[in-house]
């Protein structure tokens, strides 16, 4: 009978924490064993609470899950150091051998290096914050409290800073380093072979005009919300932060919006937030949500109702404005806008979110990123796309869309990172690099500007080289 080796599970869950004598809470992810809670991730993650996401904390939850995992399967070597270095290897590799027979039990398969670099990032991360936070971490079980997944957490952190400097070649941060252990790695730069997945300029309007259309009717809080994501680039999760009061016509231009997207904790409350005397009351949306409604920001929440916040550059200190490209984008949604208002004046709403449900059963209630995901999809398809990255069909091509638009227009990369709001410049080569009908048009345009030139090349090798091939079909049989 075959030996199975048996692993203790590991799953997230969202805990409430009180971390001191009020009555106060804090939601957190964290990752629960058969013995508790790994303390020292929920100390980190508490110490990160309002400087990182809540989806960035997930990620590394999921990525420690993979090591608490790993070291079971190992759980015979007794070196630190070998377990790390293997660990690392085995992301890269999987866990399957050549007959596609796994032992262990882990059925990981070959990852590719970029999410191998994220996943031992983040672990790298907490190592050096546990070093920091805790530097009387020694391998010794006597002076370790806590369960003794704690403990073993805690001894690989001693170990990571004790071998740091052998173990940096496995765990490097630089995104474009390849191990030294696969063969001609450091030397062979990956391409991206596929079109920066933006969504097709040519559809864009068969979506608003048919996709968003159900039995003759337009769903306007979607169409809303898509032409924020291709007429201003924003993220999908940025425009689940619009409040209402956040629109307004443009004062030098009345065919035009203004859009101003907060931060969802440190924006400016709206301007009406008064006490009874009429004084402003001090505060940002933070405590305007708490004060009103009893709610927390969604970029703290959980559930359906969370929508993160990436940050990046700011217009003003606190909030996101809206730069249509084009124009007529930002004229159509203040025209669907004022639509958009008369709809759901008379719908009751907890909330000051502009963009609310409005199925009978939950309605008024606050739209979903779930559900505007679902809806997209579904527009997308009845016009005859096919729905996926690759093709630039799912809601963020739609700021790929947006990107490669202003690059396509000459717009300058400082500009571009302006209107993208992104805090450096390289963020948005992801965004503006050409396709490959961009690179082919780019490719003719040159020689047929070379052509004019006499005396260029290009004058006698396209003539010689059609001769050329023209001779060689001739030998062929």
């Amino acid at each position: 009978m075959e030996d199975y080796i048996m692993i203790s599970p590991a799953i997230v869950v969202h805990a409430k924490l009180f971390t001191d004598s009020s009555s106060m809470t804090i939601e957190l992810p964290v990752l629960m064993t058969n013995e508790g809670i790994i303390e020292p991730l929920m100390d980190y993650c508490l110490d990160r609470l309002h400087a990182r996401s809540l989806s960035w904390m997930k990620k590394l939850l999921a990525a420690a899950r993979l090591l608490f995992y790993y070291s079971q399967c190992n759980d015979f070597e007794q070196n630190s150091r070998d377990l790390l270095r293997n660990f690392a290897l085995r992301l890269y590799s999987g866990t399957f051998d050549a007959t596609g027979i796994d032992p262990c039990g882990l059925c990981w398969k070959q990852k590719p290096y970029h999410e191998v670099a994220a996943t031992l990032g983040m672990l790298n991360d907490f190592f050096e914050w546990l070093e920091n936070y805790d530097p009387g971490i020694i391998p010794n079980a006597n002076k370790v409290l806590g369960s003794r997944y704690d403990e073993f957490i805690k001894n690989v952190a001693y170990e990571y800073r004790r071998e740091k400097a052998f173990l940096g070649h496995t765990w490097t941060l630089k995104p474009n380093f390849t191990p030294s252990y696969f063969p001609n790695s450091a030397r062979s730069p990956f391409s991206n072979q596929a079109d920066p997945p933006a969504f097709p300029e040519d559809r864009f309007m068969d979506l608003i005009t048919e996709g968003f259309r159900k039995g003759g009717r337009l769903n306007l809080r979607d169409i809303l919300i898509t032409l924020l994501l291709n007429g201003a680039g924003f993220r999908v999760s940025e425009t689940f932060h619009l409040y209402i009061c956040d629109v307004f016509p443009d004062p030098q231009d009345a065919t035009m919006p203004i859009v101003s997207i907060h931060h969802p904790v440190e924006g400016k409350p709206p301007a009406d937030w008064c006490d009874p005397n009429g004084h402003p009351f001090k505060g940002n949306r933070a405590a305007y949500l708490s004060t009103e409604y009893g709610l927390l920001p969604r970029n703290e929440v959980f559930g359906s109702l969370s929508a993160g916040w990436k940050g990046g550059f700011h217009d003003d200190k606190y909030y996101k404005r809206a730069y249509w490209f084009p124009k007529e984008l930002g004229q159509l949604f203040l025209k669907i806008w004022y639509a958009y208002l008369q709809e759901i004046a008379l719908i009751d709403r907890n909330h000051p979110f502009a963009f609310v449900n409005l199925r009978r059963g939950c309605r008024g209630a606050p739209y979903t990123i779930h559900q505007f995901n679902k809806s997209h999809a579904i527009a997308c398809r009845r016009i005859g796309l096919i729905v996926s990255k690759a093709e630039g069909t799912t809601p963020h091509g739609h700021r790929h869309a947006f990107g490669r638009r202003l690059s396509r227009a000459s717009v300058s990369k400082d500009l571009i990172r302006r209107f993208m709001h992104h805090s450096a410049i390289e963020s948005q080569e992801v965004y503006t690099q050409p396709s490959r009908s961009d690179i082919m048009h780019e490719l003719n345009a040159a020689q047929a500007r070379m052509t004019s030139i006499p005396g260029s090349y290009s004058n006698t090798i396209p003539e010689s080289a059609i001769t050329f091939g023209e001779s060689l079909n001739a030998r062929l049989p």
